[in-house]
This record gives C-alpha cells, structure tokens and sequence, in this order.
C-alpha cells in the first residue's frame, strides 16, 4: 500500500504516475498532508509529526494482509517531512517523493509551466 501524504491527490496525478503507484505498491490512499502553521515551534512540530506517524502505522496495521509493499509518499512543509520521514525510516517503512521534469513554454505574455512525473524517489 501506498499512502500519498501531500496537497495532492493521487486522482489528480498523471496516468503514468498512477501505474507506477499501483504496479509497485497496489492500493493508493490519500491523506492530507496538514497545515503548519509558520510560528509553530519545533516541539509543535515534532508532536505533529508523531500524531501522523500514529495515523499511517494504523492503516499499514489494518492492511497487513496485503502482500505488497508499504510507502509513504510524502511532499509537505520541510519541518514536518523531515521529522516525519525520520520517524517512518527508523520503523523501517519506505519514504518516496515524486521527482519531475519541469516544461516551460511561452505563450505571448503567458509562461506557461508543466510538470511531468519521472519517478518515485527513496529519501
């Protein structure tokens, strides 16, 4: 199982980042990826972090019997991912984020910017 912690949902990912997730990883499930707040402090932070850590270990905990493996994707605030992926990698669960190739074309005054999926990238 994959869990894809960000601001994005996997149903909006593209087609090819889609198959990826569920080739190597079969169910997708999103979760939020929460807002923090710019004067929190590192203990807030921190307390954060071990609250999602709590949330993902529960889902991993009622989808044991999936045979395959688990990930967090996780793209978020700096702080948070940071303790977060610390916390995930010490249990010994996957950490990935999405890399992507960045297209910029212009359209008379516009600029117009796309991003394509490459892969899913360890931490």
């Amino acid at each position: 199982m994959l869990i894809n912690l960000s601001n994005h949902p996997s149903e909006k990912w593209q087609q090819s980042q889609k198959e990826l997730a569920k080739a190597k990883y079969g169910l997708v499930q999103d979760l939020s990826f929460p807002e923090v707040p710019p004067i929190a402090s590192t203990e807030e932070v921190g307390k954060l972090a071990k609250e999602l850590f709590k949330k993902i270990t529960n889902i991993f905990d009622q989808c044991a019997n999936e045979h395959m493996p688990n990930a967090v994707h996780i793209q978020g605030e700096f702080t948070l991912v940071y303790a977060l992926v610390t916390m995930l990698k010490t249990s010994g669960i996957s950490c990935i984020a999405s890399t992507s190739s960045r297209n910029v074309s212009n359209d008379g005054d516009k600029k117009i910017i796309i991003f394509d999926f490459v892969q899913f990238r360890e931490y």
